[in-house]
């Protein structure tokens, strides 16, 4: 029986989460139905275009992002810093680009005097949407009701679009996190839908190509897509907020791996490994298997098993799932 979402959230244990949410009974309600040649491609824009404009209400930041015709991968960065320095006004303001709020918080942006019961309930009302904003169940709930509502509307039907429920794993460390962004934006390539990287429609990836070819130091966090968590380069003290690797190194990590899952390359590991694979401590052959099957092995969980047991304790957890696959791929 799958644990409550609640028992596996920690942000104690890791900010960095590794969700997957697929349309009902896997059909092509997002791409090219080829048994009824309707074409749905263009929902993929729908999905992509909302994602991305819902980072800028939630304080969750993007790392990746892959839209595929069934189902999307998305791996989040929950900033819980940015949601606790936000003002009462700032909750309310960030809440009303969801939701109306209630009388009281429309009265109490209008400027109007509230009383002493009424500002009570608001304030309880604001601690609730505070975690809300920074909650990724909330932020998949928004995204894909608003997806499910455009798409049954087109389609002059009611009922499920998405699965009812999206699958979740938490990233406790940097080599689980660098594993994971590139099985998340590999995605069209292991499918065979894309070539490269570069031509990979509706992913992070490409995203972040297109402007890092642009940019005259593309590993400077303000010549960076500002939409997606920058690459804040590698690990010292006074790092800005992002990925503590340089992007320039993933990059060429991700087009490394690309090149080696193509049909004519396939299950072939080339001796040229890119220098960040030592950094992550990753067997060349173990990083080509994560990035074909990263869901497989673990069951939520993902990282050392020093960091996996410390968020066992800290879930409450009696048991260590998936320890033997962590300590065979995520060598302390």
């Amino acid at each position: 029986m799958p644990k409550p979402r609640y028992a596996q959230v920690s942000l104690e244990a890791t900010p960095y989460y590794h969700c997957v949410s697929r349309c009902v009974r896997r059909a092509f309600l997002c791409g090219s139905d080829q048994i009824s040649g309707n074409s749905y491609e263009h929902r993929r824009q729908w999905i992509e275009d909302k994602l991305l404009e819902l980072t800028g209400i939630f304080s969750l930041d993007i790392c990746a992002y892959a839209i595929m015709s069934n189902h999307y991968h998305v791996v989040f960065h929950v900033d819980q810093d940015k949601a606790e320095s936000w003002s009462q006004t700032e909750v309310i303001q960030q809440w009303h680009q969801l939701f109306s709020g209630t009388p009281f918080s429309q009265r109490f942006l209008r400027g109007e005097k509230l009383s002493k019961a009424e500002l009570k309930a608001l304030e309880k009302n604001i601690r609730e949407w505070r975690q809300r904003l920074m909650d990724i169940s909330w932020f998949m709930r928004v995204l894909n009701e608003s997806i499910a509502r455009q798409a049954n509307a087109e389609d002059g039907c009611t009922g499920r679009f998405w699965e009812g429920r999206f699958k979740s794993q938490a990233l406790l460390d940097e080599s689980a996190l660098m594993a994971c962004m590139a099985y998340v934006d590999l995605n069209p390539v292991r499918a065979g839908i894309a070539k490269t990287p570069a031509s990979s429609a509706h992913t992070s990836i490409q995203k972040r190509l297109n402007k890092a070819e642009k940019a005259a130091q593309p590993n400077h966090p303000q010549q960076q897509d500002n939409q997606l968590l920058i690459f804040a380069g590698n690990l010292k003290a006074d790092m800005p907020k992002g990925l503590p690797f340089r992007l320039t190194d993933y990059l060429e990590l991700v087009d490394w791996t690309g090149h080696i899952l193509r049909d004519d390359k396939k299950g072939v590991i080339a001796d040229n490994a890119p220098p960040i694979l030592h950094r992550l401590n990753i067997e060349n052959r173990h990083w080509l298997y994560l990035s074909k099957h990263f869901e497989s092995p673990f069951k939520g969980l993902v990282g050392s098993v020093n960091k996996l047991k410390q968020a066992c304790q800290k879930l409450g957890y009696e048991r260590t799932p998936g320890i033997s696959s962590c300590r065979q791929y995520f060598p302390s």
